[in-house]
């Protein structure tokens, strides 16, 4: 009856009270609702349970001669009292010694009015080993008795109490507050009310939300597919158009089937989202959630208790019909072969970044090219088969050199090549159908970045949705030859490595492991769809999980013709690039010596247009100069050679350039002169001894007679007596 409450009236009835003295309730008699036919039910007396209320007669008549006689009777239990002690005070709870500890946990949080279920109880004031909320246990099975005390402790600092409002003005701001994040949570709001807004203006896009500039740009394109007259099938003039010429929607599945297009460009499916009647009134694109909403106050925290409300759904991979990014452009291919170097001379792999830009690309319908600029390299450590990213000090200076050069941080590439025939230069082909693709710790490497760099769209709820960063793999293809192979993962991808539910597997490279629910996480029941032998589709489990189902191709190539943002020459040395401790390739003040002495007086915008050579000027242990280059980057960047020119005839370059002199030895003379103005001259500064003395650790030709070590001026660095320059900074000792 008491399931029954709300569909039975308030009238309840007790029958057949067997005596005053020694009876017990033998049944109840229910009465449905008005208009219904009465119907009698018999129980059990140990399976009857008098509820009418305590004011009724019909309690007062019964509850006399039930209270005489409860010892004798084996269906009557005593109720337990047992003490709860909270922040708030300590309360008195009733409970029955066979109840279960969640109808325990089910009565505190209703004896002390709290906030949600986010508390535990324990047996002990120290507060170790809270008693867990299940039903398979009794309060007389854990050993609690009449006038035990239990403490309750908030989980995590939950605010189980609502705070105290001192005045009015206080409930309207908490008010408010509510309002502004539900708006966030559910599109707009009528602020009258508060009540979501569903039908006001065209769409429910963000209008706060800042673009990419490139989407900017699609967005005021038009997007259709131009045809011209058809010979055979249009029978109109030539300013005429019929069906058959009549321009196509970007997002037009024939059209894409003829192009060989396999995925619709980003912009391409949210005009297919909004093409409909409502015209995308209604279009909402809101990112996979794999986490336990947090905050309901119908049941215990999770791992205690857990409902449909805030349980994530399962997922089901699927193929993703659009991709963000439709091209992967090198420049021009010195870019690839200047990152490929340091395999050629060591052996072993290597990653870096990718700085460009985005661009519309014309072979797709409203579609998106990422231009590569640039490859800066991390600090790492490699071998042949593993790489391990190191802690990179100067990655805030790096974002800011290339955002003042317009380039930003567009995805990331990485080696994977073996050598094959070292006299014909092939390499192995070791990424195919047969094996994999990408590598199940690679694709959580890529949804990782992607979910570091993600897309601002105007039609998510949370202002993004999906990343334009990408995957480049250099490998070998199946002609042995190295070529680049780019990738991204999907959105399901994203969602699984960004809440810690995808993990890759030991022995296979191939696969992937969705983790199994554990007391700290709950991981949703993720499902993929493959033929089996008779070529029916069934619905597997991923556990494990085949990596192609997460990935999304995106072609890489090289134009044919070259780009150059910044120069390169094929008989200039170029300089290091940074963080490669090989010998040739590491980035010093010699090395910036000699690589300036290539280059005169009137091609001081050409030297200084590298992006490993900015970064290294602006990072220089012996005199940076990031606090003074912002005028060299904009002539860079406009690629204004007179405003460059007159940056050089600055006195911070002019510091650098006599350091420069200084440490050209009286053998090899500088072959560069001031850049900007040829008539300043610099001091000539040269070591001892008519020998040829090169920049390092050669001796001198007549050291002094009387010393054994000498210090550096530059750096206090102590030198042996027969060095010309200093051991530590390369500087000449004499200056």
């Amino acid at each position: 009856t008491r399931n029954k409450k709300r569909s039975v009236d308030k009238a309840y009835l007790p029958a057949l009270i067997d005596g005053l003295t020694g009876g017990s309730i033998i049944g109840t008699v229910s009465r449905e609702r008005p208009g219904c036919a009465s119907r009698a039910r018999w129980l059990p007396a140990s399976k009857c349970k008098l509820i009418a209320p305590k004011s009724s007669p019909e309690y007062a008549a019964s509850a006399g001669p039930r209270s005489l006689s409860r010892r004798g009777s084996r269906s009557w239990q005593e109720e337990t009292i047992l003490r709860v002690q909270s922040p708030e005070g300590t309360k008195r709870i009733e409970i029955l010694p066979s109840d279960t500890i969640s109808q325990l946990y089910e009565k505190v949080y209703e004896v002390f009015d709290l906030n949600s279920f986010g508390f535990n109880l324990c047996k002990q004031r120290s507060q170790k080993e809270p008693l867990t909320s299940t039903r398979s246990r009794t309060v007389s099975g854990i050993g609690l008795s009449h006038g035990d005390i239990l403490y309750l402790v908030p989980a995590n600092g939950t605010q189980l109490w609502s705070a105290p409002s001192t005045s009015s003005a206080s409930n309207n701001t908490s008010i408010d507050f509510y309002i502004v994040l539900y708006n966030l949570e559910s599109g707009p709001m009528d602020t009258a009310n508060g009540i979501t807004n569903r039908s006001s203006g065209p769409s429910r896009s963000l209008p706060n939300v800042v673009e990419n500039d490139i989407d900017e740009q699609l967005w005021k394109l038009d997007g259709k597919i131009q045809r011209k007259r058809d010979e055979k099938l249009c029978r109109h003039g030539v300013r005429g158009c019929c069906v058959h010429c009549s321009p196509l929607e970007p997002f037009d599945e024939i059209y894409l089937k003829e192009q060989n297009i396999k995925h619709l460009s980003f912009h391409s499916y949210l005009r297919k989202l909004t093409a409909g009647v409502d015209r995308g009134k209604f279009i909402q694109l809101d990112d996979i959630s794999c986490r336990i909403k947090t905050g309901c106050k119908d049941h215990p925290p999770w791992p205690r208790g857990i409902c449909s409300k805030c349980q994530p759904n399962s997922i089901t991979l699927n193929r993703q019909t659009y991709r963000h990014v439709d091209n992967v452009m090198f420049e021009n291919a010195s870019l690839v072969e200047r990152f490929l170097n340091y395999w050629r001379s060591t052996g072993h792999q290597r990653i870096g970044y990718l700085y460009g830009r985005y661009e519309v690309h014309s072979d797709v319908p409203l579609g998106i090219r990422a231009v590569v600029a640039a490859i800066y390299e991390p600090p790492q450590e490699s071998t042949k088969d593993t790489i391990r990213l190191l802690p990179d000090e100067r990655e805030a200076l790096v974002e800011e050199l290339g955002r003042t050069l317009n380039l930003r941080r567009i995805g990331w590439i990485f080696t994977d090549l073996i050598a094959d025939d070292v006299k014909k230069g092939t390499v192995k082909h070791v990424r195919n159908i047969e094996s994999h693709f990408l590598s199940a710790q690679e694709c959580i490497m890529a949804g990782y970045f992607q979910n570091r760099y993600p897309n601002p769209c105007r039609f998510s709820p949370n202002g993004y949705f999906g990343s334009k960063f990408v995957t480049v793999c250099v490998t070998g293809d199946d002609k042995n030859q190295v070529h680049m192979e780019g990738y991204q993962v999907s959105n399901q991808c994203m969602a699984l490595v960004r809440d810690g539910c995808l993990v890759p597997t030991k022995d296979a490279p191939e696969l992937g492991y969705v983790i199994e629910s554990t007391d700290k996480q709950y991981v949703p029941d993720v499902f993929y769809k493959e033929k089996d032998t008779y070529g029916n589709e069934v619905t597997r489990l991923a556990r494990p999980l085949p990596v192609e189902y997460l990935l999304v191709d995106v072609p890489a190539s090289t134009p044919l013709t070259p780009q150059f943002t910044f120069f390169t020459d094929d008989n200039i040395t170029p300089f290091p690039v940074e963080n490669r401790q090989v010998d040739g390739q590491v980035q010093e003040f010699n090395s910036l010596c000699t690589y300036m002495q290539q280059f005169n007086s009137d091609q001081f915008l050409e030297a200084t247009s590298d992006f490993h050579l900015l970064l290294f000027i602006a990072t220089m242990d012996m005199y940076p100069m990031k606090d003074h280059m912002l005028p060299l980057l904009e002539a860079i960047h406009n690629k204004d050679k007179q405003k460059a020119l007159e940056w050089a005839q600055s006195e911070h370059w002019a510091t650098v350039e006599q350091l420069i002199s200084v440490t050209s030895t009286s053998s090899r003379p500088p072959q560069m002169s001031s850049f900007g103005n040829s008539s300043r001259t610099l001091p000539s500064v040269t070591a001892e001894g008519s020998g040829g003395i090169g920049v390092g650790t050669e001796p001198i030709a007549h050291p002094p007679p009387d010393q054994a070590l000498w210090t550096c001026s530059h750096c206090t660095f102590l030198n042996a007596a027969d060095l010309a320059v200093c051991e530590m900074c390369n500087l000449p000792r004499y200056s």
